[in-house]
């Protein structure tokens, strides 16, 4: 194709060559520009002629690629956005709830702080009447055996005095004392007759 181009080149240049003068052909001014080493000017028009026919081969197939993932790609941002408008709700809801819970355990501390309070108070009050009531019953329960003691002191004090009264007017006891006795206690109660 090269070949062609060029042939076609150097018959155009010379056709056209004939107003300035024999040699003055403007391909052979051109020619050592387009010839230059390192810069072969062939080369680079042969790449982009190879460029423009694989486009035009590829364009159909790579675009229709293209377009297929450029649809997935949407398709990916759409549930994208969708799974982040569904987490932002929940994210929400969850904040709600945490709310709610913070501000249920607000509510149940306070309710447990009054509760503790009534029922420290209860407890003062009964351990107050269980003392008042224990300090009662111990009275009693002293008066009573206090009052045992006694009535046991008195009996042992009277059968000690008993017995002591008994010992003595037994010593102080005479036949002559006790015909004495006998005599007075039947005059006492009205004599003999």
């Amino acid at each position: 194709m090269l070949a062609f181009f060029k042939g076609v080149v150097i018959a155009l240049a010379e056709s056209g060559g004939q107003g300035g003068g024999a040699g003055d052909s403007w391909y052979v001014r051109v020619e050592p520009y387009l010839n230059y080493p390192g810069f072969e000017f062939w080369r680079f028009f042969n790449l982009i002629v190879f460029v423009l026919i694989m486009i035009y081969l590829l364009r159909k197939p790579l675009g229709e690629a293209f377009k297929a993932k450029r649809e997935v790609i949407r398709a990916e941002l759409i549930k994208a956005e969708k799974e982040k408008k569904e987490a932002e709700a929940k994210l929400a809801e969850a904040e709600a709830k945490l709310a709610v819970v913070g501000a249920e355990k607000t509510t149940i501390l306070e309710n447990a702080k009054a509760e503790a309070a009534a029922e420290r108070k209860r407890i003062e009050r009964e351990t107050e009447n269980d003392i008042g009531r224990v300090s009662a019953q111990a009275a009693t329960e002293i008066a009573r055996k206090s009052a045992q003691e006694r009535a046991q002191l008195m009996r042992f004090s009277a059968r000690e005095s008993v017995s002591r009264a008994e010992e003595k007017i037994r010593k102080s006891m005479t036949p002559q004392v006790d015909a004495d006795l006998v005599r007075s206690n039947i005059e006492s109660i009205g004599g003999l007759k």
